[in-house]
């Protein structure tokens, strides 16, 4: 089964070489696409927001970013191979990334933080071609001479994947309004992934990430900022999976008769 849909969101059953294998095949067609990771959040953002529901539409490909997703799929009886986030993608596709010297772009994060993420990647991976970075200011995504600055930035360095790292829906926006003014084959949004690569910001231990208490970690890292996110948005995912759950039984029935 390569798509599984659930809330709405058509998911591309993927695990991180499968996704590897899309990027190849982007980049050597030299299309432009751009890849979504979803997770709870973007759920819950979705029901609402009708710019994202367009993103997700002509995304070209839409992977699971997050433990509840993983499960819901095994609960609902379409499970998902692997949870593929986009703050594992240099451990897990570093070294493809630099054995294929794809040119890559880092957009987002506080000033300096991208070039500390660069330095620390680079130590693990020499080869990597990391051809620019850049630190967007403040509320840059309504600022057209920034957005021209950006693409002019990108058009010149000409990269394969660009990986934009400002936040959930506004990264994934951002993306889908200039991928094609820039033209890499590959964009992609990693939220705190920067922050994570610098070490600014301290990523939650293996087994937190694998038990699906990733969000706990976070939240006590950054309370003031997340609270509302985990503790109120993110509680109505639950109600949104009874709802798969009677939607799934409906079509039974509905066989069964």
């Amino acid at each position: 089964m390569n798509q599984v849909k659930m809330f709405d969101v058509n998911f591309d059953n993927y695990d991180f070489m499968d996704l590897l294998d899309y990027i190849d095949k982007t980049i050597q067609e030299r299309n432009q696409s751009y890849i979504l990771t979803c997770n709870v959040d973007h759920v819950i953002k979705l029901r609402k927001d009708k710019e994202f529901q367009t993103v997700y539409s002509e995304a070209g490909a839409v992977v699971a970013d997050g433990m509840p997703l993983i499960w819901a799929s095994k609960m609902l009886g379409k499970p998902l191979k692997q949870k593929v986030s986009g703050a594992d993608l240099f451990t897990r596709l570093g070294k493809a990334f630099e054995q294929r010297k794809y040119r890559l772009f880092f957009l987002g994060s506080a000033e300096g933080v991208p070039e500390r993420a660069i330095k620390n990647l680079k130590a693990a991976h020499p080869g990597m071609n990391i051809v620019g970075s850049y630190s967007p200011s403040y509320g840059f995504e309504n600022n057209e001479e920034e957005n021209e600055r950006i693409i002019r930035m990108l058009t010149e360095s000409r990269p394969d994947i660009v990986f934009v790292g400002v936040g959930a829906p506004k990264q994934e926006k951002w993306i889908y309004r200039h991928y094609t003014s820039y033209q890499a084959p590959i964009s992609i949004g990693v939220g705190a992934t920067f922050d994570f690569l610098s070490g600014t910001v301290k990523r939650a231990p293996d087994f937190m990430q694998r038990t699906g208490l990733e969000w706990f970690w976070r939240l006590s890292q950054e309370p003031g900022r997340l609270w509302k996110r985990y503790l109120v948005d993110d509680t109505q995912f639950l109600l949104l999976l009874l709802k798969e759950f009677r939607k799934r039984d409906k079509v039974k029935g509905g066989k069964l008769e």
